[in-house]
This record gives C-alpha cells, structure tokens and sequence, in this order.
C-alpha cells in the first residue's frame, strides 16, 4: 500500500459537489470508482475542501492509500484514462508523514467570475462561451464600492452569516485577503455591447458551506447599489443567514488553490 497525495482539477457541472453521496454523481465518486477499477480494492479518497454542487476545481488536494507497485507517473496516467474528460489528476507524489488534504491546509483560495457590461446599459443574461464557468451580470457593478465593503471582512470573524459550519458549530473563520479586479482582454470588443470580466479572489483560513458563494453575492448587491457597505457590516455582525444576500450562481466558482505552511513543498515544480 503507497500513501499519494495528488492535485486534482474538475468542472464540477455535472457533479453533486466533491463529497461522495448515495445515488448521486460526485467527484469523489468517481475519483474511488475509477481507481477502484485500476487497483481492484476500494481506497477512500479525501480532499481539502467539500465543494458543492456545481462548482469546479484548479487545485483541489486529494490523498489516498492505494495497492500500486509501479511509478507515481503511471498510476497519474492508468487513473486519467479511467476517469471522466471532466475530471483531471494533474500531479500525484509521496505524501508526507502526517499529511492529511484537508486537516493540514492552512489556507484555501476561491475565485468567482462575473462578466458585465464595460460601460453602461445591460448585457445579454447568458453566452455559451462562459455560461459553465462564470455569470453574467445585466449590470456594471461598481468595483470600487465591491473593494471597500470587502476590506471590512479582512480578519477573523464570525461568519454565521454567510455560511454554515460542515461540523459542529464553529463559524469562526479568518479572511486573509478579499478582492475585484478587471482582467483585461487582449483584444478589443467586437461585441455591439462590450463586456468586462471581474474576478473575486478570496483566501480564508477555512470557508463554511456556501460561504464564498454568500459573500460574493453581498458584495455584488454593494457593487449594484442594492446595498450599502454599512449594511454589509451590519449583516455580518447579525450573525444570522437570513442577513446575507443571495448567493451567487456555483458555476463561477473555482477552488483555485489550497496552501500547506508545514507541507509547503508538497506541490512545488520540479
């Protein structure tokens, strides 16, 4: 038996989130199943974050404690052919004594990704080309306003109202950082209405369930002038869900990223 560790990418559309479920499609799932065929044991796989339903993943962290007597490169290789086109072993390696994907994590990042109006008017609710991976918003938000009231959610807190605990009741978590930005395109709009593409990127000690997707979605409604930064901090205060504002469609939500202090070389380029 080899204990890996192993960078995994997905798009999570057609999964039930990351954590394996009865009767449900999950990455998780398939991630046991696949390998399950490969090996011919059953090696429970975990991760460093339980995604929901419908959001993806650049750099979710596995483990797993398989029967694999040859290279690391072709077990990567024999798993990638098994499993969906939609889900992707990026890189496998030896995991460290006491290396566990989610319990040794001291930070993650999420990014969610809006597409807008460039400049005034509305834009088309929907467009193939991004429909799985991000949301159109009918509206220009302003991202100055989004970055300000941002900046009041910087620092440990409790965010009772913005997510739920996944175990027990700890809502307590620590934002390390929280942004907008534009991200320019190469080439100029061809498009009657020009869009823009914004990007929160968010980095927290832990996040509750659907805690990125509830503070992307109070910080859009400062950005469309539905609400005031005030209020914002106000609503996090409350500590009460029914205090945040909807939160924003899974599909534009990615894992990004997720960083170990003591096994910070885990993933490093070789």
């Amino acid at each position: 038996m080899r204990r890996v560790a192993g960078l995994v990418a997905y798009d999570g559309t057609d999964f039930c989130g990351f954590q394996v479920q009865r009767q449900e499609p999950t990455v998780q799932g398939a991630l046991e199943e696949t390998l399950a065929d490969l090996t011919g044991a059953f090696c429970r796989v975990s991760g460093a974050g339980r995604t929901d339903t419908g959001v993806h993943a650049r750099g979710q962290v596995i483990a797993v404690e398989a029967p694999w007597r040859h290279s690391l490169t072709a077990l990567r290789r024999a798993w990638n052919q098994r499993l969906p086109a939609s889900i992707l072993v990026r890189r496998l390696t030896e995991a460290p004594p006491g290396f566990h994907p989610r319990f040794s994590a001291a930070a993650r990042t999420y990014r969610y990704t809006i597409w807008a109006p460039a400049c005034g008017g509305e834009s088309e609710r929907r467009f193939p080309l991004v429909d799985r991976f991000a949301m159109m918003s009918p509206r220009r938000p302003d991202v100055e306003a989004m970055n300000g009231a941002a900046r009041q959610l910087i620092g440990t807190h409790d965010f009772a109202t913005f997510g739920q605990a996944p175990q027990g009741e700890n809502t307590v978590r620590r934002i390390i950082s929280l942004f907008w930005e534009r991200v320019e395109e190469s080439l100029p709009a061809l498009d009657p209405f020009p869009v823009e593409r914004l990007v929160l990127t968010m980095t927290a000690n832990a996040f509750l369930r659907r805690m990125a997707r509830n503070v992307a979605g109070s910080l859009l409604a400062v950005g469309l002038g539905a609400w005031q930064a005030d209020e914002l901090a106000a609503a996090l205060k409350a500590r009460d869900r029914g205090r945040s504002a909807p939160p924003l469609p899974p599909n534009g939500l990615v894992l990004e990223r997720v960083r170990y202090a003591e096994f910070s070389d885990l993933f490093s380029a070789r």
